[in-house]
């Protein structure tokens, strides 16, 4: 089973989830990092995954989707086209690349795209079963019974990790088990700055996919006139956002063929560079969780 982890996420919600109380000898708090590596080690010793990968944002906010869509996260900017990040947070990233690194876990990102875009793509060529481990509803997008792909939805935890399956986001959203991000076009999301349709909600999107089966066919019965089997007042607010409707697929669905490098994505049951986990470990204070990490991946 390949794992794949969407870093970006699951660091935020270790760097909100552990005190910054917990800080290097030196006072940096390494509270990110700390989590991280936990969140790691019980996936490893829960779910035993053949190949890992943190997959990273090389871009968090990629020109082609911010040429699409201009808001495109614009509210989460904070100067240029840095995302805004807490001051404590953003030094422990460099230490947890490191880290990644010395353990030999595979870490790719790609110039230009999102970590999303890497899970996407590493989903599409596996030929095997995989594991989406992520807080991000937009990789719901990507489950797949029949591949499997499912998703790991840690928004209880990640101890207590909500599996997603086609039939948890029919279940969830009333729409096919496959077509999330349609769905997810047509109602937006405010947190990533997609406006959606506007007079468009969660449950006139879920009808209107429910009913023609994808944004595609969607959109052509629209542009062949066609006024069956939309919901009142629904196709005029469609016909009103046809602009919007032409270029958001392309920024809700993530990148299936992102230029992502053949690299070796095997699980490792023992450090590539342990002198260097040595020092990393004397440096941030990190013995406890590394050892924890350490015994899983030997272990697994």
């Amino acid at each position: 089973m390949l794992m794949l982890l969407d870093t970006p996420s699951l660091y935020f919600r270790a760097y909100y989830g552990v005190p910054e109380s917990m800080t290097a000898p030196d006072g940096m708090p390494v509270n990110a990092v700390r989590g991280l590596i936990d969140m790691i080690a019980t996936l490893v010793r829960q779910h035993s995954p053949a190949e890992l990968v943190a997959c990273m944002d090389a871009d968090w906010r990629p020109a082609f989707r911010v040429a699409a869509i201009p808001t495109y996260k614009a509210h989460r900017v904070a100067t240029g086209n840095e995302e805004e990040v807490p001051d404590t947070l953003v030094p422990q990233v460099p230490v947890i690349e490191a880290v990644l690194d010395a353990l030999g876990i595979a870490r790719i990102g790609v110039a230009g795209y999102e970590a999303d875009d890497v899970i996407g793509t590493l989903a599409t060529r596996a030929s095997g079963a995989v594991d989406i481990v992520t807080g991000d509803r937009d990789l719901f997008q990507l489950v797949d019974d029949a591949k499997p792909c499912r998703a790991l939805y840690t928004v209880r935890g990640i101890r207590n990790l909500q599996v997603v399956d086609e039939a948890f986001v029919a279940q969830k959203y009333g729409i096919p088990g496959r077509t999330y991000a349609d769905f997810a076009t047509l109602r937006g999301d405010p947190s990533d700055g997609l406006p959606g349709v506007a007079g468009i909600g969660e449950k006139t999107a879920a009808a209107l996919i429910t009913r023609f089966g994808s944004l595609s066919a969607l959109l052509t019965a629209l542009d062949e006139g066609v006024t069956d089997g939309f919901p009142a007042g629904a196709r005029a607010k469609l016909l009103a956002a046809r602009d919007y409707l032409a270029v958001a697929p392309a920024v809700v669905e993530v990148a299936p063929d992102a230029p992502v490098p053949d690299v070796d994505l095997t699980c490792p049951a023992k450090p590539r560079d342990p002198e260097g986990l040595v020092a990393l470990a004397d440096r941030y204070g990190l013995d406890g969780p590394l050892n924890r990490l350490l015994s899983a991946l030997a272990d697994r």
